[in-house]
């Protein structure tokens, strides 16, 4: 199954763009053996609207514009289910195991994630009720990605 990160924004150079990019190449290294992979990476540019709806609700069109329609969706808000990463580790697993050919992540801008993407998603997830910039959310997906990946292989990287 492929995996996804979709975003609103450009990562710039540096450590933030080197620690996704750590994250991203473990995770698809290890994926590979379990059927999590590749896991690709898009940007989207973000909405230039007056209106914060305006602007989240274009970019989430920009976003499901830019996902294959094949690919189940995972969007990241602050409303969505809060998982552990042992039950974020089942919820990939789920997906793969239920024949899905992709898993797209979407990451809102600023204003946070559109209606249209939301109400599309298959599943909403939140990394809890603090709102982290939309790079720090990218590093943190990355991250949980990883361990997801690792628990489903029994790695010794997860130790909770």
């Amino acid at each position: 199954m492929r995996l996804l990160i979709a975003a609103v924004g450009k990562l710039k150079q540096g450590p933030e763009r080197e620690l996704f990019a750590h994250y991203l190449a473990r995770a698809d290294a290890i994926g590979r053996k379990l059927g999590l992979s590749p896991l690709g990476a898009i940007e989207v540019a973000e909405a230039k609207a007056a209106a914060a709806k305006v602007r989240s609700e274009a970019e989430a069109h920009a976003l499901l514009a830019k996902v294959p329609s094949s690919h189940k969706l995972i969007c990241l808000d602050r409303g969505g289910d809060q998982l552990g990463s042992e039950e974020f580790a089942r919820v990939l697993a789920e997906f793969r195991d239920d024949g899905a050919q992709g898993l797209a992540f979407l990451i809102g801008g600023a204003d946070g994630l559109g209606l249209a993407a939301l109400f599309k998603a298959d599943r909403v997830v939140s990394f809890g009720p603090m709102t982290l910039p939309h790079g720090l959310a990218r590093i943190v997906l990355a991250e949980q990605i990883y361990r997801a990946e690792t628990i489903l292989a029994g790695h010794p990287y997860h130790r909770a």
